[in-house]
């Protein structure tokens, strides 16, 4: 997929340029940090961690560009146990971007390029009060016409920190699915 891109209309005039959405670089790891930090919602990882997200798992994962900045990302990788499935890990959108369907633009994108490769099941873990990712994948799984199922995966005592506990979300089969326009 490397090198693979794709381009958006941007919805707000204000916002000059086209939306591009490609694979990441290890050159975007930093942008990728500062994203999820300014984010202040996101369990933010080591700035080592988004440096290996864009190297080791550049094919599971996609960024958009704004005239040239790096204005979203969704990096998630394929499980280990379930190689049909690829577990997102994380889904940013830069305060000037939001509001505009970014997101759900990133996971289709994504999800239509891994579809080609095999994958049959989108993962993600999301705690029980996020409700805009909740929305944000329940309406992934809608336009994709697919099987949204939801259980706990992790409680809080299973966390070393104050942390509220994880339910995951599985939704599929994505392949045979219509992929959204």
């Amino acid at each position: 997929m490397s090198g693979k891109h794709s381009e958006r209309a941007n919805g707000d005039n204000q916002s000059a340029g086209r939306i591009v959405i490609e694979t990441p670089t290890k050159q975007d790891g930093a942008a990728l940090w500062r994203i999820a930090r300014d984010s202040q919602k996101l369990d933010l990882n080591s700035s080592y961690a988004y440096l290996l997200w864009c190297v080791d798992f550049a094919e599971t994962s996609v960024v958009a560009r704004v005239d040239g900045e790096i204005v979203g990302f969704v990096i998630g990788y394929r499980r280990p146990t379930d190689p049909d499935a690829v577990l997102v890990w994380q889904v940013a959108v830069d305060a000037s971007q939001r509001g505009r369907g970014l997101a759900g633009t990133l996971l289709d994108e994504l999800f239509g390029r891994l579809v080609e490769t095999g994958v049959r099941y989108l993962d993600t873990t999301i705690t029980p009060d996020n409700e805009a990712s909740i929305r944000l994948f329940s309406s992934f799984a809608k336009r994709w016409n697919a099987t949204l199922d939801r259980s706990r995966l992790f409680e809080e005592g299973d966390f070393p920190d104050a942390h509220e506990p994880e339910d995951l979300f599985r939704i599929g089969p994505l392949a045979g699915a219509a992929r959204p326009q």
